[in-house]
C-alpha cells in the first residue's frame, strides 16, 4: 500500500539554515539571560527588564523562525489567532494582578 503525501497550500516550511539561525539565536539569548545572571552584572530592577527584553526578543525569534509566522496573507488567520491568544493573557494577568493589587491595599487600609 502506497503512501501519498499531499502539499498543504500556504504552509511554509523552513530550510535547516533558518532552523540552524534560530537555534544559534536562541542559544545566544539563553546564554546571554544566564550569563547577566551569573555575572551578577544587573541587580535587582535592571536585572528584570534586561531579562525581560532578552525574553521577549527570543519569543520573535521562535515565532519567525520555528513556528513561521510572518505577514503574509497564509497566514493571516495564524497571526490573528496568536494576536488573540496575547490579548487574552495580558487582559487575564493585567486583570488578576489589579484585583490582587487593590484586594492587597484595601486589606492594608483596615
Amino acid at each position: 500500500m502506497a503512501q501519498h503525501h499531499s502539499s498543504h497550500a500556504g504552509e511554509s516550511h523552513g530550510s535547516a539554515g533558518s532552523y540552524m539561525v534560530g537555534f544559534i539565536l536562541s542559544v545566544i539569548l539563553t546564554a546571554g539571560a544566564f550569563g547577566l545572571v551569573m555575572a551578577g552584572v544587573l541587580t535587582g530592577e535592571n536585572a528584570l527588564l534586561a531579562i525581560s527584553g532578552l525574553a521577549l526578543v527570543q519569543i520573535v525569534v521562535h515565532l519567525v523562525f520555528f513556528l513561521h509566522m510572518n505577514t503574509s496573507s497564509e497566514q493571516r488567520w495564524n497571526v490573528l489567532a496568536f494576536g488573540f491568544t496575547v490579548m487574552t493573557a495580558v487582559i487575564l494577568i493585567g486583570g488578576t494582578l489589579w484585583v490582587l493589587h487593590n484586594v492587597a491595599m484595601n486589606m492594608m487600609s483596615r
